[in-house]
């Protein structure tokens, strides 16, 4: 049998592999929404030790950050 640990280390590795193969298409600026809301949702868990309102709040936050970083960029070019 499969420890517990190497199933949630597959489990993991297996959920990173399909996040990653989905930002194949995206724009760069889908990218920085997606990248700024999933560092807001980290935060938010962190930072109130798993509140699920943090959490979609914190995403919420980021993704808007992310939206905003790119659109900024793309006036400077």
């Amino acid at each position: 049998m499969i420890s517990m640990q190497r199933f949630s280390s597959l489990c993991i590795s297996a959920a990173l592999m399909l996040t990653l193969s989905a930002c194949a298409g995206m724009s760069e600026h889908d990218k920085s929404m997606v990248i700024g809301a999933g560092i807001g949702a980290a935060g938010g868990a962190v930072l109130t030790g798993g509140s699920a309102a943090a959490t979609v709040g914190g995403a919420v936050v980021g993704g808007v950050i992310g939206h905003e970083i790119e659109k900024d960029k793309k006036k400077e070019k």
